[in-house]
């Protein structure tokens, strides 16, 4: 295939970007699309300019580093995966892709593809997190017995990768798909009850100070969301805040 690619280059946070096209020649279908990118690169670094930068890791789908805008969808035209798992059969010899970094205020950007995603680390931080006895004298992991429904759902809500997709479908940029997810994993599980009240309001009040935007109850995030977390953990949230604000 041969493809143009119009790609947002920009060198910081604080410079103006802009769309710059580049053309590239025999693309196969069975490629990624991060590899087609590294074909890019190999072609700009041959001719001494600068390749483009763009975020990657483990190319496995698991740590959701790669995220992209692609032709204005996070993570591209295909369903249920990132962006180094999306293939370039999904597009046509002589398509035109547009490739930019995920938009919102609490992700700013790095350089070019890149945003700093850190944003999710403070949250995560705030709250995400149980007490377990470490001094040596440890529960045995099967002690507590914890019904299937609730494990099913606590680990179904565990696969999020905080690559952000949620909120680069938002028009709000809300992170409350991510921060529902973060939440429930914990409120279902009864080792999360010690820190419930205390998780769900630091986790939400820091969403909030990141700068995100409240939910659109559009549904974009779920439908755009690589691991296909369930709307369901944002009404969960949503109890989980109420209650706790009643109690504080």
């Amino acid at each position: 295939m041969n493809l143009t690619l119009k790609i947002w280059r920009q060198s910081d946070a604080k410079s103006q970007g802009k769309i710059v096209d580049y053309q590239v020649k025999g693309i196969e279908g069975d490629m990624s699309f991060l590899e087609m990118l590294d074909v890019l690169n190999e072609q700009l670094i041959n001719k001494g300019e600068d390749p483009v930068v763009f975020d990657h890791d483990c190319r496995e789908g698991i740590c959701g580093a790669c995220s992209l805008q692609i032709n204005g969808e996070p993570h591209g035209p295909d369903r249920l995966v990132t962006t180094c798992q999306l293939h370039m059969r999904m597009f046509k010899d002589g398509d035109t892709i547009y490739i930019e970094p995920f938009r919102a205020k609490a992700f700013p950007v790095i350089k070019d593809l890149m945003v700093d995603r850190s944003s999710f680390d403070r949250i995560q931080h705030a709250g995400g997190y149980i007490s377990v006895n470490t001094s040596g004298n440890t529960i045995d992991a099967n002690a507590i017995p914890v019904n299937k429904d609730d494990a099913d759902k606590a680990f179904e809500a565990a696969t999020c990768i905080g690559c952000g997709a949620c909120v680069a479908a938002c028009k709000n940029a809300s992170a409350m798909l991510f921060t529902s997810a973060k939440v429930s994993q914990f409120a279902l599980l009864p080792q999360g009850k010690v820190e419930a009240t205390d998780r769900v309001l630091a986790m939400v009040n820091q969403m909030d100070e990141e700068g995100f935007g409240n939910c659109t109850n559009t549904g974009a995030c779920e439908i755009e969301c690589p691991k296909g977390i369930s709307l369901e953990n944002i009404a969960r949230m949503n109890r989980e805040y109420l209650k706790a604000s009643l109690k504080g």
